[in-house]
């Protein structure tokens, strides 16, 4: 298993919250993301490591951008 943790700008609200998990824990082989929204973090647990660019779309996709 895997963890890496995520710097995500714009998440606001619980609706941010569960916009993101549910893009970044639709990726292959994730198994857990916890959002920390007041440090606007978002920590992924997955069977192996993740493309960033995979990453990276899935939380535009949700309407957010990763930093860094």
């Amino acid at each position: 298993m895997t963890t890496t943790t995520y710097s995500v700008r714009g998440m606001t609200c619980g609706h941010c919250v569960n916009s993101v998990s549910g893009e970044v824990g639709a990726l292959p082989g994730v198994s857990a993301v916890e959002v920390d929204l007041p440090t606007g973090t978002v920590t992924v647990t997955s069977e192996q490591p993740l493309d960033a660019g995979a990453v990276r779309a899935a939380v535009e996709e949700a309407g957010y951008e990763l930093v860094g």
